[in-house]
């Protein structure tokens, strides 16, 4: 298995969808009160912000961990913005920023950058919680679970918002694969 050639495009092409989430976003809402970073669906759920911080995390984390790098402090920053999103949940530019320079990181590793992981140990620690895996089960069971967590709640924060989001704003990548012409 080719952890880059399964992890890297799957991140990229949605976390294109969501800087597209946010667009239709601004388009609909503007900058009402408030705005649209601080949307949240429940109120004991963190706010649109902390939910886009955190999937670029994920997808950030992940190709670290599976290089067998230690996380950078840009990563433990990144995580703290997200935790305290409710409080600075910043502005829609600013999310799209955070997008755009993980596409940048994702886009900058080299074509089997995450290969050599699959076999390599892998240890998540949580508060009181350790779990040890291998980078295959870690990227299938962790890794891509968590970031589409964080893009699912992103995406429902909008629609239960307004936002005029439907299944072609989520899957706007499958339009490459769209048999056009006679017979189509």
């Amino acid at each position: 298995m080719s952890l880059t050639r399964h992890l890297v495009p799957a991140y990229a092409q949605m976390l294109r969808a969501l800087s597209g989430w946010l667009d239709k976003a601004h388009a609909h809402h503007g900058a009402e009160a408030g705005g649209p970073m601080s949307w949240r669906l429940a109120p004991d759920m963190l706010p649109l912000a902390s939910q886009i911080r955190f999937a670029c995390l994920q997808a950030q984390e992940a190709t670290y961990r599976l290089r067998g790098e230690p996380l950078p402090h840009a990563l433990d920053d990144l995580a703290r913005a997200g935790r305290e999103a409710g409080e600075r949940p910043g502005s829609l530019d600013e999310a799209r920023d955070c997008i755009a320079d993980t596409l940048a990181r994702l886009e900058a590793l080299a074509p089997q950058a995450l290969d050599g992981g699959v076999d390599a140990p892998v240890t998540i620690e949580l508060p009181g919680l350790t779990f040890d895996m291998v980078g295959e089960s870690y990227a299938r069971d962790w890794a891509l679970p968590q970031f589409y967590f964080h893009l699912m709640t992103a995406y429902a924060i909008l629609r239960h918002h307004g936002v005029p989001l439907g299944k072609a704003d989520y899957v706007p990548h499958m339009f490459g694969y769209l048999r056009t012409g006679p017979g189509a």
